[in-house]
């Protein structure tokens, strides 16, 4: 039967009989959507529907008004299904005074609104409802009925069922997103679902072009502002029209009309970890089966599988990323770009950023605490742009010389037959330190059967084995930091170590640029006396690679070596 077309005017009628505007009412779940449940397909409801209204052989005239539809939308709530609103809106006008469904799961799958609705709301606003199967109601012939306790009971199963189906439901997604499946209905901007596995996730070229000038641009020094505006000056569909243009059913709720690209959007994929191939997913959950609110998982509860599918981004870009991420970072007023040292300088003492300021052509930089809080909090802390960057640049340009020096030395002791293990002495403390710990152990252990031959008192008992007990900690902790040193020591870090390339890739440069900065320089401290002390990115793997080259060439002297040969480990 065709959908009938939607009738407005009521003519009241003379007489006893009655004319019924009737509103077909009908409901597919997302759980019936799922099963392909036939018996509960739109056109079976429709044709049980109209089958109904055929039958009716009373006095009263009935009107088909208008057929309200809620596809795969969940019962458990009444104002996140929008046909059922119009309905309601129907009701309120007059246009409608008798509803009819299959059943009352169709139209309620939420306890509460079915009393709500049942015996107050239809009543007041003297509605006819009639549900056909599974306890069938008809308001107007029979008002018993609906109050016939058999209702309110179905009602709770209906409930009940809706809740077991939801947490089942929950069950499986979650065991899918623990096998690093994507269950999401649309896939993420940059990435389409394949054709050949819906859980699976395949590279969308034409989106991932510009995820990559994303984080190229945000590498290269463009605010997030400064890339939303690149972006809509382009024309460059923002990812929720994208999505609509390839013919996705698409709904964003917080959406404008025409929605375009915003800061919030750009730092969301600047942050997720999707782009590098590794598959997150449960960062929210619904409230409950009834609440359809949803809530922010924290992020240790997340579901992360890593290396699930081909990733958009690089690991070691997208590590950079995220730590400018963490930078207060401001560009310069008019211009796209960031400030050179923007969110790289604090201040020594009260460690708040530092703030920009140009006097007489000029650039100087000042604690934030002092300008724009209290001068009684900090003090200035001032200093030059110009001295400041030619500080930076001399320490990373002998930073990359010694970078290039390590490696060639490194390279030398990756070249050198075996010689003596400078861990020796460890390999010794830390035997030692076994050996106690399994004395203090069997002591231990041996206190329980002193106590029970009578030997010791309860209290002696307990002092000793929480005395006991503290040795063995301290052994155990001692064991451990020995260990963790020893595992330090015999990592060779050789020519290809990460931190010694990071430094070479570096080598030819002839200014300072953010870039530079990005890659090896984590914060610069500026002191009241204009000093400055530079934290760099790879500190500790630099002097851990100089006290392996340190120990190694000591134990080189050690051993009897020709003069001429130690001459030329430390000559070039």
């Amino acid at each position: 039967m065709a959908r009938p077309k939607a009738r407005y005017e009521i003519t009241p009628k003379t007489g006893k009989s009655k004319t019924w505007y009737v509103g077909f009412y009908i409901r597919l779940s997302r759980e019936d959507s799922r099963g392909n449940d036939e018996s509960e397909s739109v056109q079976n409801q429709r044709l049980i529907l109209t089958d109904w209204l055929r039958n009716q052989f009373d006095d009263d005239q009935y009107v088909l008004v208008d057929e309200f539809i809620d596809d795969g939308v969940s019962g458990t709530t009444d104002e996140e299904r929008p046909d059922f609103q119009r309905l309601l809106r129907f009701i309120e006008a007059g246009k409608i005074n008798c509803v009819v469904v299959k059943n009352l799961a169709r139209s309620f799958r939420n306890h509460a609104d079915q009393g709500y609705y049942l015996e107050d709301w239809f009543v007041t606003r003297q509605v006819r409802f009639v549900s056909l199967y599974q306890q069938p109601i008809d308001t107007y012939k029979d008002p018993c009925g609906a109050t016939n306790i058999g209702v309110p009971v179905q009602g709770v199963l209906n409930e009940s069922h809706a809740k077991d189906t939801s947490e089942n439901v929950r069950r499986v997604f979650d065991k899918k997103r623990e096998k690093g499946l994507h269950i999401g209905s649309f896939a993420a901007y940059g990435y389409k679902k394949n054709p050949e596995d819906k859980n699976a996730l395949v590279v969308d070229e034409e989106a991932a072009a510009v995820v990559r000038d994303i984080f190229a641009w945000f590498l290269d020094g463009m605010s997030k502002n400064a890339i939303v505006q690149t972006l809509n000056a382009r024309g460059v569909l923002c990812p929720s029209l994208y999505k609509r243009s390839k013919g996705l059913k698409y709904k964003n709720p917080n959406a404008e009309n025409k929605p375009l690209w915003n800061a919030k959007t750009v730092t969301q994929m600047l942050k997720n970890r999707l782009y590098v191939g590794d598959m997150v997913q449960g960062r929210y959950r619904v409230r409950s089966y009834k609440i359809h609110i949803q809530d922010a998982v924290p992020e240790d509860e997340w579901f992360i599988v890593e290396n699930t599918h081909e990733p958009i981004i690089g690991r070691e870009a997208f590590a950079q990323v995220q730590e400018l991420l963490k930078r207060d970072t401001r560009a310069a007023p008019g211009e796209k770009k960031l400030y050179l040292f923007s969110g790289f300088l604090r201040c020594a003492d009260c460690g708040k950023s530092m703030c920009r300021s140009e006097v007489k052509g000029n650039v100087y930089y000042f604690c934030r605490t002092y300008k724009e809080q209290s001068k009684a909090a900090c003090t200035k802390h001032s200093i030059r742009h110009s001295l400041l960057e030619a500080a930076v640049l001399h320490v990373i340009r002998q930073q990359v010389y010694m970078a290039d020096a390590n490696a060639q030395v490194l390279a030398r002791v990756d070249g050198a037959p075996p010689k003596k293990s400078p861990t020796n002495k460890l390999d010794g403390l830390i035997a030692a330190r076994e050996k106690e710990l399994a004395k203090v152990t069997r002591y231990k252990q041996s206190l329980y059967q002193d106590w029970k031959d009578g030997n010791l008192t309860q209290g002696d008992y307990q002092q000793m084995y929480e005395a006991y007990g503290r040795q063995t900690e301290r052994i155990s902790a001692a064991v451990e930091n020995l260990t963790a040193e020893r595992a330090a020591l015999e990592k060779n870090p050789h020519t290809e170590n990460p931190t010694l390339t990071a430094y070479r890739k570096s080598e030819n440069f002839s200014e300072l640029t953010r870039d530079l900065l990005i890659e090896l320089v984590d914060h610069i401290l500026v002191f009241e006396n204009g000093s400055i002390r530079i934290k760099l990115r790879h500190g500790d793997e630099i002097r851990r690679t100089e006290e392996f080259i340190e120990k190694s060439c000591r134990s080189e002297a050690s051993e009897p070596t020709p003069a001429n040969e130690k001459k030329q480990w430390f000559s070039e």
